[in-house]
């Protein structure tokens, strides 16, 4: 708890300096033409290693009279891990190459996973025990990497939004098309360069393998495969400005089909609908933020393979990874895929203040601390045939719902800062707390964007 304190301590400090700044006396200036935020990245994971690469934003603001909205923004990341895992993305959206004021989107990525999170399905009724990951304990360890699998995903996307009654009332239609390549964990390569003592294991089962052996994931979705989705929906829109808004509504429903194609062998449907408020309670200061959403999968069910089910549903997203529930863009402090099943629901909750605003290098800038608490719940479980393993050692160690069940759902909090330039890019540092030893214990994110 004393970072948490640690981390509600430095707010105050930063309102305490604030009030020596320029936050009310500096107008925000409009912004003309493109505007480029670009930023290095740097981070480092004792398993997958250095990370290093870049990231940019370009904005066009026209001729500044839609200004903080933009005519076009084009992002693009390029970083690596120095073990392999590996972010290639490049996002565009425009509001004006399209005439009768077509919105369009295009997202291109590929990304690769040396050891993404797996802990089963179903939140709590997957046992998670943090010591089989810890190297030491000796009496229970197993490996760093037992939680983990390996993903590589190409992902594409093509989105249009159009007007219904005005432009805050809007149909959604669009197409996506994601191949995964899944399998366990290349313990041989992370294991490259490492001295002996600090070596994964290279021949034992993770908790993927054993899903895998006993038929909890089937043949035909244990190695990944091709998903065609076809997008339908409408959204209700009025937020004042879309990357950070101080006030307004931002509703959504959602239909994804998959048809019989590729790595499909029926069709099958995903559903989600959200609600976003942004409530002002002091003006351009201080805004209440919350949102309350539900997807899962509503036909088809045996149709949808494992891999699709964590993946969270937006009508417009430009995270680079769109995983959860669990983790930065979900629920921060909780374990990144820890709640995963048919159906969930998820609850954030932020309070957003402006603490400085002044000018960077004739930019607008202003930096907001945040405190957060975010829940989320599985409702609709995923279907698993526990004959399969009953009688196992491994049922009672990893695939017996928790004796200490709890049937309230999943809880983060913390505090946050966002550092935003002309209010359209956002860097955003989180620190959450799991209010469960069984989600976790703590996360640091260092993100591009707000959560929603």
């Amino acid at each position: 708890m004393k970072k948490l304190y640690s981390l509600l301590l430095f707010i105050p400090l930063l309102l305490s300096l604030s009030s020596a700044g320029q936050t009310d006396s500096v107008p925000t200036k409009v912004k003309k033409g493109w505007k480029l935020g670009a930023l290095p990245v740097v981070a480092y994971d004792a398993d997958l290693g250095f990370q290093y690469g870049a990231l940019a934003q370009l904005n066009d603001f026209g001729d500044g009279t839609i200004y903080p909205d933009y005519k076009h923004m084009i992002y693009v990341e390029w970083s690596r891990y120095t073990k392999g895992t590996g972010v290639n993305q490049i996002f565009y959206d425009t509001k004006s190459l399209l005439p009768k004021h077509l919105r369009m989107t295009v997202d291109v990525s590929y990304l690769t996973e040396k050891a993404l999170d797996f802990y089963g399905f179903n939140g709590y009724d997957a046992s998670y025990h943090k010591e089989y990951a810890d190297d030491e304990d000796p009496l229970n360890y197993i490996s760093r990497v037992y939680y983990k699998l390996e993903r590589k995903q190409l992902r594409t996307i093509l989105d249009f939004q159009g007007r219904i009654t005005s432009q805050k009332f809007r149909w959604l239609a669009g197409v996506s098309y994601y191949n995964f390549k899944i399998g366990t964990v290349d313990i041989d390569r992370l294991n490259k360069g490492k001295d002996d003592e600090d070596k994964l294991p290279d021949s034992t089962l993770l908790l993927y393998d054993k899903y895998v052996n006993y038929g909890l994931i089937g043949e035909g979705e244990k190695d990944g495969g091709n998903i065609f989705y076809v997008k339908t929906g409408l959204i209700y829109d009025t937020r004042d400005n879309e990357p950070a808004p101080n006030k307004g509504l931002w509703d959504e429903i959602i239909l994804l089909t998959a048809p019989p194609i590729g790595s499909v062998e029926s069709t099958f449907a995903r559903f989600e609908i959200t609600h976003r408020q942004y409530v002002p309670l002091v003006q351009n200061r201080l805004t209440l933020a919350y949102r309350l959403a539900y997807q899962g999968t509503i036909s088809g069910k045996e149709a949808a393979p494992f891999y699709v089910q964590s993946l969270l549903i937006n009508s417009f997203s430009n995270a680079t990874n769109n995983d959860g529930l669990g983790g930065a863009k979900s629920l921060r402090g909780i374990k990144r895929n820890r709640v995963v099943g048919d159906g969930t629901l998820l609850a954030n909750v932020e309070l957003r203040y402006k603490v400085w605003q002044t000018k960077l290098f004739k930019q607008n800038f202003y930096i907001a601390a945040i405190g957060f608490a975010d829940y989320g719940k599985t409702v609709q479980y995923r279907d698993l045939d526990m004959s399969l393993i009953e009688g196992t050692p491994d049922y009672d160690q990893n695939f017996e719902p928790d004796a200490e069940q709890n049937h309230f759902g999943h809880l983060g909090y913390g505090a946050a800062l966002r550092f935003v330039l002309n209010d359209n890019f956002i860097v955003a540092v989180d620190y959450g707390f799991a209010g469960d030893k069984r989600d976790g214990s703590s996360g640091l994110y260092i993100n591009i964007g707000n959560l929603f």
